[in-house]
């Protein structure tokens, strides 16, 4: 039988893959160790495949940044099933949507973040139509003291009027100046909560309780922005638009998971 290309080439592949086999466990081995004729023929077959054949290294390369993501996405699931209940009940976490839905997604979201007020308007659009969806939030000061001072206003406020927090997030958030303890402070007296209410609450234990363990949820998640997102199995990072999260709510619904398989639909 006459071999074309393609044969010819997966059978050197095999002789090479073969080749390097054999020369590891030979060199590994001090009873059968190759002698310079052999070691220089292996490494010939090895380099003269490479040259004809060069995209092989960008597969292998592919193949183990492929290798690499899998095995990071599966230490990060079980990383979030390990926190799941700190995630969805914790009460450093604010709810909204359907508290009883059947799909939870948290976001960790700073005050002062370009992106986190962007995807702002992401969220509304998904608890607008989904009624099925549950959101928690979680504020990570990330950007500095005068986020952390707002983020402790914004806590003290939720504590004192918890009805009136999901206005008093959408307000600060649709700020265009830096967000700090005076525009929180601002914000909060036009929702009727003054001052001299809310101090008194901006160092207390509950508020700095909240603050510690969601920096010790985002640590433990590996998160470094906002915003970002836990879906499911899934952390999901930046600002990735409402398609995007809807598809992996969709995802949850359909396989279990926030990235079905191609076989699971």
């Amino acid at each position: 039988m006459t071999h074309g290309p393609v044969f010819r080439r997966l059978a050197l592949g095999r002789r090479v893959g073969a080749a390097a086999v054999l020369g590891a466990s030979l060199l590994g081995s001090p009873a059968l160790a190759l002698d310079d004729a052999q070691t220089r023929e292996i490494e010939t077959i090895v380099r003269n495949y490479l040259i004809a054949n060069p995209e092989v290294l960008l597969e292998s390369m592919q193949a183990l940044e492929a290798k690499r993501s899998a095995q990071a996405k599966a230490g990060q699931s079980e990383t979030i099933a390990s926190l799941r209940e700190r995630l969805d009940a914790s009460p450093a976490g604010t709810v909204a949507g359907n508290p009883q839905g059947d799909v939870t997604l948290v976001e960790f979201f700073d005050y002062n973040c370009g992106y986190c007020k962007r995807a702002a308007s992401d969220l509304q659009v998904l608890l607008e139509s989904d009624p099925k969806l549950k959101v928690v939030y979680k504020e990570i000061p990330v950007l500095g003291p005068a986020s952390e001072a707002a983020a402790r206003v914004s806590l003290a406020f939720r504590e004192t009027k918890p009805d009136s927090y999901p206005q008093f997030q959408k307000t600060l958030l649709a700020s265009r100046a830096q967000v700090d303890e005076a525009r929180a402070l601002e914000v909060a007296a036009q929702l009727g909560v003054q001052e001299a209410t809310l101090r008194p609450l901006l160092g207390g234990q509950s508020v700095t309780a909240a603050l510690n363990e969601s920096a010790e949820l985002a640590t433990a998640l590996g998160i470094s922005g906002t915003p970002s997102y836990v879906i499911g199995d899934e952390l999901v990072p930046g600002a990735v638009g409402a398609d995007a999260l809807a598809e992996k709510i969709a995802n949850i619904r359909a396989c279990g998971s926030a990235s079905c398989s191609p076989t699971a639909n």
